[in-house]
């Protein structure tokens, strides 16, 4: 059987959740891998969320919001921008290749886009192949991504 991927979506509530209910409403086919946790912005998107998610079996996640100026908080999304270009650093130094996380801008009326993103990210991750986190005896996390 095929690797199917396990994806973690962090998404806006007032933009990319939208749209991504309308791609759902308008029966746009798309990948069935991602699972969506549904914030109020972006910029509530703390790194650690990221972390979790592939310390409890996610092999993908993907954060997206509001395009930039259109934050319903002001500047969420400015800070979310900031915070994941320094994370993408961090995740190269620990040993998890950046194309495991997919950071994107989708407003209510992108349906569409937010397909494409999903099969994209889908598609990406089967490529890179499973990635799973090692407890351990001492019970620190270690993520063991095949690459």
């Amino acid at each position: 059987m095929a690797f199917q991927p396990k994806i973690t979506a962090f998404v806006c509530n007032w933009c990319t959740y939208t749209g991504a209910d309308l791609a759902g409403t308008s029966r746009l086919q798309m990948a069935p891998e991602v699972r969506i946790i549904r914030l109020p912005c972006t910029g509530r998107i703390d790194p650690l969320f990221v972390i979790k998610a592939f310390e409890r079996g996610a092999d993908g996640v993907i954060v997206s919001g509001c395009h930039p100026a259109d934050c319903h908080y002001n500047s969420g999304n400015y800070h979310a921008r900031r915070r994941f270009a320094i994370f993408r650093d961090l995740l190269d130094f620990v040993g998890l290749d950046p194309r495991r996380v997919i950071f994107s801008w989708v407003s209510a009326s992108e349906g569409g886009k937010w397909r494409d993103i999903v099969d994209s990210a889908a598609a990406t991750i089967r490529e890179l192949g499973p990635c799973r986190a090692d407890t351990g005896d001492e019970g620190r996390g270690r993520l063991a991504c095949a690459s």
